[in-house]
């Protein structure tokens, strides 16, 4: 499936319910390539230790808000 979604005006997307319900996560992982946003449903408890890091807990780093997907952008390609 694919579908077109609109970001609102503080930069956030929606994934919506269907997909979301697919997988038993709310936890994702997401990876720019070539001008593309990749986003992959994780369980972090399967994940090996050290091989990954947090980079954005709305709640521990933002009052329980999220941010603009350009500064998501931006902390991503930081971490390359």
């Amino acid at each position: 499936m694919t579908r077109i979604v609109k970001a609102t005006s503080k930069g956030q997307v929606t994934l919506p319910a269907k997909w979301r319900k697919l997988f038993p996560t709310n936890q994702f992982l997401i990876k720019e390539e070539a001008r593309s946003l990749i986003i992959t449903p994780i369980q972090t408890e399967d994940l090996d230790e050290g091989n990954w890091e947090v980079l954005f807990d709305a709640t521990r780093d933002n009052g329980g808000k999220g941010i603009p997907a350009e500064e998501m952008i931006r902390l991503l390609k930081k971490t390359l």
